[in-house]
Protein backbone atom coordinates (compact mmCIF):
# COMPACT_ATOMS: atom_id res chain seq x y z
CA UNK A 1 0.00 0.00 0.00
CA UNK A 2 1.15 3.54 -0.65
CA UNK A 3 -0.38 6.88 0.30
CA UNK A 4 -0.51 9.65 -2.27
CA UNK A 5 0.69 13.16 -1.52
CA UNK A 6 -0.53 16.30 -3.25
CA UNK A 7 2.52 16.20 -5.54
CA UNK A 8 1.79 12.54 -6.36
CA UNK A 9 -1.80 13.44 -7.15
CA UNK A 10 -0.79 16.23 -9.51
CA UNK A 11 1.72 14.00 -11.31
CA UNK A 12 -0.93 11.30 -11.62
CA UNK A 13 -3.48 13.74 -13.05
CA UNK A 14 -0.96 14.95 -15.63
CA UNK A 15 -0.07 11.39 -16.67
CA UNK A 16 -3.72 10.40 -16.78
CA UNK A 17 -4.41 13.22 -19.22
CA UNK A 18 -1.74 11.74 -21.50
CA UNK A 19 -3.24 8.25 -21.18
CA UNK A 20 -6.66 9.77 -21.89
CA UNK A 21 -5.54 10.08 -25.54
CA UNK A 22 -7.30 13.42 -25.89
CA UNK A 23 -10.45 12.23 -24.08
CA UNK A 24 -11.47 10.81 -20.76
CA UNK A 25 -12.39 14.28 -19.54
CA UNK A 26 -9.92 16.78 -18.12
CA UNK A 27 -8.89 15.46 -14.67
CA UNK A 28 -8.43 19.00 -13.27
CA UNK A 29 -11.84 19.07 -11.58
CA UNK A 30 -11.46 15.56 -10.21
CA UNK A 31 -8.01 16.42 -8.90
CA UNK A 32 -9.40 19.42 -7.03
CA UNK A 33 -12.02 17.20 -5.38
CA UNK A 34 -9.33 14.73 -4.31
CA UNK A 35 -6.97 17.47 -3.11
CA UNK A 36 -9.72 18.90 -0.96
CA UNK A 37 -9.97 15.53 0.78
CA UNK A 38 -6.22 15.53 1.44
CA UNK A 39 -6.37 19.05 2.87
CA UNK A 40 -9.14 17.93 5.23
CA UNK A 41 -6.83 15.27 6.67
CA UNK A 42 -8.13 12.23 4.79
CA UNK A 43 -5.86 9.72 3.05
CA UNK A 44 -5.65 8.33 -0.47
CA UNK A 45 -4.42 4.74 -0.18
CA UNK A 46 -3.44 2.85 -3.34
CA UNK A 47 -3.08 -0.94 -3.23
CA UNK A 48 -2.51 -3.79 -5.64
CA UNK A 49 -5.28 -6.34 -6.05
CA UNK A 50 -2.94 -8.90 -4.46
CA UNK A 51 -3.13 -6.98 -1.18
CA UNK A 52 -6.89 -7.60 -0.89
CA UNK A 53 -8.64 -10.80 0.19
CA UNK A 54 -9.63 -12.81 -2.87
CA UNK A 55 -13.36 -12.42 -2.13
CA UNK A 56 -13.19 -8.69 -1.23
CA UNK A 57 -15.80 -6.66 -3.16
CA UNK A 58 -14.31 -4.05 -5.50
CA UNK A 59 -16.69 -1.53 -7.12
CA UNK A 60 -15.25 0.76 -9.81
CA UNK A 61 -16.53 4.36 -9.83
CA UNK A 62 -16.47 6.77 -12.75
CA UNK A 63 -18.07 9.52 -14.81
CA UNK A 64 -19.95 8.83 -18.04
CA UNK A 65 -20.71 11.23 -20.88
CA UNK A 66 -19.16 13.72 -23.27
CA UNK A 67 -16.00 15.46 -21.97
CA UNK A 68 -17.30 18.72 -23.45
CA UNK A 69 -20.23 18.63 -20.99
CA UNK A 70 -18.23 18.28 -17.76
CA UNK A 71 -16.33 21.47 -18.62
CA UNK A 72 -19.58 23.42 -18.15
CA UNK A 73 -21.51 21.12 -15.80
CA UNK A 74 -19.21 20.70 -12.82
CA UNK A 75 -19.77 17.84 -10.36
CA UNK A 76 -20.29 18.55 -6.66
CA UNK A 77 -18.73 15.26 -5.57
CA UNK A 78 -21.92 13.75 -4.17
CA UNK A 79 -23.03 12.13 -7.43
CA UNK A 80 -20.62 9.19 -7.24
CA UNK A 81 -21.52 8.54 -3.62
CA UNK A 82 -25.20 8.31 -4.62
CA UNK A 83 -24.37 5.77 -7.34
CA UNK A 84 -22.10 3.68 -5.12
CA UNK A 85 -24.55 3.52 -2.21
CA UNK A 86 -27.36 2.51 -4.57
CA UNK A 87 -25.27 -0.34 -5.97
CA UNK A 88 -24.20 -1.47 -2.49
CA UNK A 89 -27.86 -1.54 -1.47
CA UNK A 90 -28.69 -3.71 -4.49
CA UNK A 91 -25.82 -6.12 -3.75
CA UNK A 92 -26.38 -6.19 0.00
CA UNK A 93 -22.64 -5.68 0.51
CA UNK A 94 -20.30 -2.77 1.17
CA UNK A 95 -17.36 -2.12 -1.14
CA UNK A 96 -14.00 -3.05 0.35
CA UNK A 97 -12.24 -0.99 -2.33
CA UNK A 98 -12.86 1.03 -5.47
CA UNK A 99 -10.85 1.36 -8.68
CA UNK A 100 -10.85 3.13 -12.06
CA UNK A 101 -12.59 1.72 -15.10
CA UNK A 102 -10.04 3.70 -17.13
CA UNK A 103 -6.72 5.22 -16.13
CA UNK A 104 -7.09 8.18 -18.51
CA UNK A 105 -8.62 11.55 -17.75
CA UNK A 106 -11.11 12.42 -15.03
CA UNK A 107 -11.95 8.76 -14.38
CA UNK A 108 -8.51 8.26 -12.89
CA UNK A 109 -9.33 10.92 -10.29
CA UNK A 110 -12.87 9.96 -9.26
CA UNK A 111 -11.87 6.70 -7.51
CA UNK A 112 -9.09 8.54 -5.65
CA UNK A 113 -11.59 11.11 -4.43
CA UNK A 114 -14.03 8.36 -3.45
CA UNK A 115 -11.33 6.37 -1.69
CA UNK A 116 -10.36 9.38 0.42
CA UNK A 117 -13.95 10.41 1.16
CA UNK A 118 -15.11 6.90 2.14
CA UNK A 119 -11.79 5.74 3.65
CA UNK A 120 -11.41 2.72 1.37
CA UNK A 121 -8.36 1.76 -0.71
CA UNK A 122 -8.07 2.27 -4.46
CA UNK A 123 -6.80 -0.62 -6.56
CA UNK A 124 -3.86 0.21 -8.83
CA UNK A 125 -5.34 -1.23 -12.03
CA UNK A 126 -8.05 -0.49 -14.57
CA UNK A 127 -9.96 -2.05 -17.44
CA UNK A 128 -8.83 0.06 -20.40
CA UNK A 129 -5.17 0.95 -19.97
CA UNK A 130 -6.12 4.33 -21.48
CA UNK A 131 -9.54 5.93 -22.12
CA UNK A 132 -12.29 4.58 -24.38
CA UNK A 133 -15.75 6.08 -24.96
CA UNK A 134 -18.01 3.07 -24.29
CA UNK A 135 -18.70 1.01 -21.16
CA UNK A 136 -18.20 -2.43 -22.71
CA UNK A 137 -14.74 -1.44 -23.96
CA UNK A 138 -13.15 -2.99 -20.89
CA UNK A 139 -10.80 -5.89 -20.29
CA UNK A 140 -13.31 -6.76 -17.55
CA UNK A 141 -15.91 -7.34 -20.27
CA UNK A 142 -13.50 -9.17 -22.58
CA UNK A 143 -12.49 -11.65 -19.89
CA UNK A 144 -15.95 -12.41 -18.56
CA UNK A 145 -17.06 -9.92 -15.88
CA UNK A 146 -20.63 -8.60 -16.06
CA UNK A 147 -20.93 -4.81 -15.96
CA UNK A 148 -24.24 -4.97 -14.13
CA UNK A 149 -25.90 -4.53 -11.77
CA UNK A 150 -24.93 -0.94 -12.56
CA UNK A 151 -26.11 2.35 -11.10
CA UNK A 152 -26.19 5.79 -12.71
CA UNK A 153 -26.66 9.03 -10.73
CA UNK A 154 -26.88 12.73 -11.49
CA UNK A 155 -26.45 16.08 -9.77
CA UNK A 156 -30.08 16.13 -8.61
CA UNK A 157 -29.74 13.00 -6.48
CA UNK A 158 -31.59 10.80 -8.97
CA UNK A 159 -30.30 7.27 -9.52
CA UNK A 160 -31.13 4.49 -11.96
CA UNK A 161 -30.35 0.77 -11.68
CA UNK A 162 -29.63 -1.43 -14.71
CA UNK A 163 -29.50 -5.20 -14.76
CA UNK A 164 -28.73 -7.01 -17.99
CA UNK A 165 -26.53 -9.88 -19.05
CA UNK A 166 -25.35 -7.94 -22.10
CA UNK A 167 -22.65 -5.32 -21.44
CA UNK A 168 -23.22 -3.68 -24.82
CA UNK A 169 -26.90 -3.27 -24.04
CA UNK A 170 -25.90 -1.87 -20.65
CA UNK A 171 -23.88 0.80 -22.47
CA UNK A 172 -26.83 1.62 -24.75
CA UNK A 173 -29.32 1.90 -21.89
CA UNK A 174 -27.01 3.92 -19.63
CA UNK A 175 -26.04 6.25 -22.50
CA UNK A 176 -29.69 7.13 -23.05
CA UNK A 177 -30.22 7.93 -19.37
CA UNK A 178 -26.97 9.93 -19.28
CA UNK A 179 -28.20 12.09 -22.16
CA UNK A 180 -31.39 12.79 -20.24
CA UNK A 181 -29.35 13.59 -17.13
CA UNK A 182 -27.78 16.46 -19.04
CA UNK A 183 -25.01 14.69 -20.95
CA UNK A 184 -22.95 13.65 -17.91
CA UNK A 185 -23.65 11.09 -15.19
CA UNK A 186 -21.74 9.26 -12.47
CA UNK A 187 -21.71 5.49 -12.34
CA UNK A 188 -20.79 2.41 -10.35
CA UNK A 189 -20.49 -0.80 -12.37
CA UNK A 190 -18.52 -4.01 -12.92
CA UNK A 191 -18.76 -5.07 -9.26
CA UNK A 192 -16.29 -7.92 -8.81
CA UNK A 193 -14.06 -9.71 -6.35
CA UNK A 194 -10.38 -8.95 -5.94
CA UNK A 195 -9.67 -12.33 -7.53
CA UNK A 196 -11.58 -11.23 -10.64
CA UNK A 197 -9.63 -7.96 -10.69
CA UNK A 198 -6.37 -9.90 -10.70
CA UNK A 199 -7.58 -12.02 -13.63
CA UNK A 200 -9.09 -9.32 -15.84
CA UNK A 201 -7.54 -5.90 -15.08
CA UNK A 202 -4.47 -4.18 -16.47
CA UNK A 203 -2.19 -3.86 -13.43
CA UNK A 204 -0.25 -0.84 -12.23
CA UNK A 205 -1.86 1.77 -14.45
CA UNK A 206 -2.32 4.42 -11.73
CA UNK A 207 1.38 4.04 -10.98
CA UNK A 208 2.10 4.33 -14.70
CA UNK A 209 0.09 7.57 -14.94
CA UNK A 210 1.98 8.96 -11.95
CA UNK A 211 5.33 8.01 -13.52
CA UNK A 212 4.38 9.66 -16.83
CA UNK A 213 3.36 12.86 -15.04
CA UNK A 214 6.51 12.88 -12.94
CA UNK A 215 8.66 12.32 -16.04
CA UNK A 216 7.08 15.26 -17.88
CA UNK A 217 7.29 17.52 -14.82
CA UNK A 218 10.95 16.72 -14.12
CA UNK A 219 11.89 17.12 -17.79
CA UNK A 220 10.23 20.52 -17.86
CA UNK A 221 11.99 21.59 -14.64
CA UNK A 222 15.35 20.42 -16.03
CA UNK A 223 14.71 22.02 -19.45
CA UNK A 224 14.99 18.59 -21.11
CA UNK A 225 13.08 17.37 -24.15
CA UNK A 226 9.88 15.99 -22.56
CA UNK A 227 9.19 13.65 -25.45
CA UNK A 228 12.63 12.04 -25.32
CA UNK A 229 12.25 11.61 -21.57
CA UNK A 230 8.82 10.02 -22.02
CA UNK A 231 10.10 7.58 -24.66
CA UNK A 232 12.93 6.53 -22.35
CA UNK A 233 10.59 6.03 -19.40
CA UNK A 234 8.01 3.96 -21.30
CA UNK A 235 10.66 1.49 -22.47
CA UNK A 236 10.74 -0.15 -19.03
CA UNK A 237 6.93 -0.51 -18.73
CA UNK A 238 4.39 -2.93 -20.21
CA UNK A 239 3.59 -0.20 -22.75
CA UNK A 240 7.16 -0.48 -24.10
CA UNK A 241 7.07 1.85 -27.11
CA UNK A 242 6.53 5.60 -27.39
CA UNK A 243 7.41 7.89 -30.28
CA UNK A 244 6.76 11.31 -31.77
CA UNK A 245 4.47 10.90 -34.77
CA UNK A 246 3.99 14.48 -35.99
CA UNK A 247 4.74 18.08 -35.07
CA UNK A 248 2.73 20.99 -36.41
CA UNK A 249 0.01 23.54 -35.84
CA UNK A 250 -3.73 23.03 -35.70
CA UNK A 251 -5.30 24.43 -38.87
CA UNK A 252 -8.84 23.07 -38.50
CA UNK A 253 -11.08 21.54 -35.80
CA UNK A 254 -14.57 20.15 -36.39
CA UNK A 255 -16.22 19.05 -33.15
CA UNK A 256 -19.80 18.28 -32.11
CA UNK A 257 -21.58 16.56 -29.25
CA UNK A 258 -23.70 13.74 -30.69
CA UNK A 259 -25.50 10.89 -28.87
CA UNK A 260 -23.54 11.57 -25.69
CA UNK A 261 -20.11 11.66 -27.35
CA UNK A 262 -17.77 14.41 -28.50
CA UNK A 263 -17.07 13.49 -32.13
CA UNK A 264 -14.98 15.21 -34.76
CA UNK A 265 -11.68 15.70 -36.52
CA UNK A 266 -8.63 17.89 -36.10
CA UNK A 267 -6.19 18.70 -38.90
CA UNK A 268 -2.56 19.58 -38.24
CA UNK A 269 -0.12 21.09 -40.72
CA UNK A 270 3.64 20.68 -40.41
CA UNK A 271 5.63 23.83 -39.68
CA UNK A 272 7.07 23.66 -43.20
CA UNK A 273 3.55 23.53 -44.64
CA UNK A 274 4.35 20.40 -46.66
CA UNK A 275 2.57 17.70 -44.64
CA UNK A 276 -0.79 17.29 -42.92
CA UNK A 277 -2.10 14.88 -40.31
CA UNK A 278 -5.78 14.32 -39.60
CA UNK A 279 -6.99 13.02 -36.24
CA UNK A 280 -10.43 11.45 -35.90
CA UNK A 281 -11.89 11.27 -32.40
CA UNK A 282 -14.89 9.98 -30.47
CA UNK A 283 -14.12 11.52 -27.08
CA UNK A 284 -10.64 10.00 -27.59
CA UNK A 285 -8.38 10.01 -30.67
CA UNK A 286 -9.11 6.90 -32.73
CA UNK A 287 -6.93 7.16 -35.82
CA UNK A 288 -4.24 9.41 -37.28
CA UNK A 289 -3.94 9.61 -41.07
CA UNK A 290 -1.54 11.36 -43.40
CA UNK A 291 -2.30 11.43 -47.14
CA UNK A 292 -4.96 8.81 -46.49
CA UNK A 293 -2.48 6.41 -44.88
CA UNK A 294 -2.91 5.23 -41.30
CA UNK A 295 -0.10 6.38 -39.02
CA UNK A 296 -1.58 5.11 -35.74
CA UNK A 297 -4.90 3.52 -34.76
CA UNK A 298 -6.84 2.21 -31.76
CA UNK A 299 -6.26 0.55 -29.39
CA UNK A 300 -2.77 2.10 -29.50
CA UNK A 301 -2.67 5.53 -27.88
CA UNK A 302 -2.66 8.74 -29.95
CA UNK A 303 -1.84 11.66 -27.66
CA UNK A 304 -1.78 15.38 -28.38
CA UNK A 305 0.66 17.47 -26.35
CA UNK A 306 1.82 21.06 -26.43
CA UNK A 307 5.06 21.15 -28.44
CA UNK A 308 6.80 23.57 -26.09
CA UNK A 309 5.80 22.30 -22.65
CA UNK A 310 4.83 18.68 -23.21
CA UNK A 311 1.51 19.34 -21.48
CA UNK A 312 -1.32 17.16 -22.85
CA UNK A 313 -4.15 18.80 -24.79
CA UNK A 314 -7.63 17.24 -24.72
CA UNK A 315 -9.96 17.06 -27.72
CA UNK A 316 -12.30 19.65 -26.20
CA UNK A 317 -9.33 22.04 -25.81
CA UNK A 318 -7.89 21.79 -29.33
CA UNK A 319 -7.96 25.20 -31.01
CA UNK A 320 -6.81 26.74 -34.28
CA UNK A 321 -3.16 27.81 -34.16
CA UNK A 322 -2.04 25.52 -31.34
CA UNK A 323 1.45 24.07 -31.81
CA UNK A 324 0.96 20.36 -31.17
CA UNK A 325 3.12 17.27 -31.02
CA UNK A 326 1.27 14.02 -31.70
CA UNK A 327 2.81 11.24 -29.63
CA UNK A 328 1.94 7.54 -29.91
CA UNK A 329 2.19 4.80 -27.28
CA UNK A 330 1.79 1.06 -27.82
CA UNK A 331 -0.77 -0.81 -25.72
CA UNK A 332 0.00 -3.86 -23.54
CA UNK A 333 -0.39 -7.30 -25.11
CA UNK A 334 -3.52 -7.90 -23.00
CA UNK A 335 -5.20 -5.27 -25.19
CA UNK A 336 -4.08 -6.78 -28.51
CA UNK A 337 -5.63 -10.24 -28.35
CA UNK A 338 -8.29 -11.08 -30.97
CA UNK A 339 -11.08 -10.74 -28.39
CA UNK A 340 -9.68 -7.40 -27.23
CA UNK A 341 -9.47 -6.04 -30.78
CA UNK A 342 -13.04 -7.18 -31.39
CA UNK A 343 -14.15 -5.02 -28.46
CA UNK A 344 -12.05 -1.89 -28.90
CA UNK A 345 -10.11 -2.28 -32.14
CA UNK A 346 -10.81 -0.28 -35.32
CA UNK A 347 -13.91 -2.24 -36.36
CA UNK A 348 -15.58 -1.55 -33.00
CA UNK A 349 -15.64 2.14 -33.98
CA UNK A 350 -16.79 1.54 -37.55
CA UNK A 351 -13.34 2.26 -38.99
CA UNK A 352 -12.50 0.46 -42.25
CA UNK A 353 -8.82 0.05 -41.40
CA UNK A 354 -7.05 -3.05 -40.09
CA UNK A 355 -5.16 -2.84 -36.82
CA UNK A 356 -1.41 -2.57 -37.23
CA UNK A 357 0.76 -2.10 -34.12
CA UNK A 358 2.04 1.44 -33.92
CA UNK A 359 5.66 0.34 -33.54
CA UNK A 360 5.40 -1.37 -36.95
CA UNK A 361 3.84 1.74 -38.52
CA UNK A 362 6.47 4.06 -37.03
CA UNK A 363 9.37 1.76 -37.97
CA UNK A 364 8.02 1.18 -41.47
CA UNK A 365 7.51 -2.58 -41.00
CA UNK A 366 3.82 -2.58 -41.99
Amino acid sequence: MRELTTVDLRDLALGATVLGTGGGGDPYIGRLLAERQLRSGRRIRVVSADELDADALVIPTSMMGAPTVIVEKLPSGTENVTALRALEARLGRTAAATMPVECGGVNSMIPLYMGALLDIPVVDADGMGRAFPELQMETFHIYGVSGSPMTVADDKGDAALFETGDNRRMEWLARGVTIRMGGASYVSMYPMTAAEVRRTAIPGTLGLAQAIGRTLREAREAHRDPFAALTEMLGSTIYRHGAVLFRGKVVDVERRTVEGFARGTATLESFTGTDRLQLTFQNEHLVARSDGEVRAIVPDLICTLDSETGMPVTTESLRYGMRITVYTISTPELMRTPSALETFGPAAFGLPDAYIPVEDLVNGDA
